[in-house]
């Protein structure tokens, strides 16, 4: 069997958001996070304790090594001789430096798979402004503004079967954790990361209608009515569910989306619900928000008011999520060769845009360059 075309890509580049890995780090970490809010360093200290309960250390950058591994792995089982990068955001290695190497080695287009799923400013445009600001100061070449390298961000996969196939197996599996009696009347919790409701509202295509508020929002519960579905499909029942929030940071006279997990919670068992399984549906894998804000505090709050709960686990490195990468890279490629392809997606949004639309997440404190939209 022939191996797949990634023709016009010559490296795959994968994007996180990064962690610090030792205690000197943390504040120099959530400085890099926060720049430009004129967030006081005696905030950055109190939520920098967060990450000092686990010894200074996010998991985020072993989890992004160990994915890396994966993607490798993938990639040379399906005979694509292809090489993949690691850039961070906000810590080392950082996208500057990584693109530098990039450039040094003659890469001249690669994709780009960001470790986020869904719509939004925080989730995609802010990386497609850092993806910019790696690759302005490279100098001459073929890619936007005479940069050596050319990045394409492969597509939302919030629906992609790959990652909705592990949260299905992983809710199936959290349930089985649960005691007997309260199993079938368990309610499933999603859980994304909260945003200002006026970055949610500025989520997706400003052109699109997408009903439920926003893309931020429309996607969540699009993957969320997913996995209940095959949920219901796998063992007969269908559990309630609902979407709430996690880490909300910021002034408290700003919105921010709601409701809080931890009420969420109290409110459940306040009303006689049996049980509930946390399902961290925002994140890919166990990022500090999932490991301290749900396996630290809202499990904490689940035993304190009485509610049998579990936590479902994240897609990690599992093979149909790694397989997923292998996917959309062969999938852009396809069509970048102006070849027809099959788009692999569930629920009723469908398969997302190879290229954002202008307009799409707008930054909602000033306008800036972006990668991998119609407007740069």
């Amino acid at each position: 069997m022939a191996s797949p075309d990634v023709s016009p890509y010559d490296a795959l580049l994968l994007v996180s958001f990064g962690g610090p890995e030792k205690p000197e780090d943390v504040v120099p970490f959530l400085e890099n996070v926060t720049r430009g809010r004129g967030i006081p360093r005696e905030r950055l200290e109190e939520v920098g304790e967060h990450y000092f309960l686990f010894g200074g250390r996010s998991p985020i950058n072993d989890q992004c090594r160990d994915l890396l591994a994966a993607i490798r792995t993938e990639l040379a089982g399906a005979g694509i001789d292809l090489p993949v990068y690691w850039g961070n955001r906000n810590w080392d290695p950082f996208l500057t430096d990584t693109l530098r190497q990039m450039a040094e080695d003659g890469i001249t287009r690669a994709a780009c798979f960001v470790t986020s799923a869904y719509s939004s400013w925080s989730s995609c445009r802010q990386y497609r402004e850092n993806l910019w600001d790696a690759v302005d100061p490279l100098g001459d070449g073929p890619g936007p503004e005479g940069s050596p390298v050319r990045l394409d961000k492969l597509r939302h996969y919030f629906n992609h079967p790959g990652f909705v196939e592990p949260n299905v197996d992983a809710v199936l599996a959290a349930l089985a954790d649960l005691p007997e009696d309260v199993r079938a009347g368990a309610e499933l919790v999603f859980v994304t990361h909260s945003i200002p409701t006026a970055m949610s509202e500025r989520s997706g295509d400003p052109e699109k209608d997408w009903e439920e508020g926003s893309a931020y929002v429309a996607q969540h519960l699009d993957v969320a009515r997913s996995i209940v579905d095959r949920v219901a499909e796998e063992t007969g029942t269908r559990h309630d569910h609902a979407l709430v929030y996690c880490s909300r940071s910021g002034s408290p006279q700003v919105p921010w989306l709601e409701p809080d997990v931890n009420d969420h919670l109290t409110a459940m068992k306040e009303r006689g619900a049996a049980a509930a399984v946390i399902v961290p549906v925002g994140f890919v894998s166990d990022h500090m928000e999932v490991v301290y804000d749900l396996d630290t505090e809202a499990l904490a709050t689940a035993k304190e008011v009485g509610l049998p709960a579990t936590r479902a686990a994240t897609a990690g490195t599992d093979p149909r999520f790694v397989s997923m990468v292998r996917d959309l890279l062969v999938e852009r490629a396809t069509v970048e060769r102006g070849e027809d392809v099959v788009r692999a997606a569930t629920g009723g949004i469908g398969a997302m845009w190879d290229v954002c639309p202008v307009g799409c997440c707008a930054n909602p404190r000033a306008e800036r360059p972006a990668l991998c939209g119609r407007d740069t």
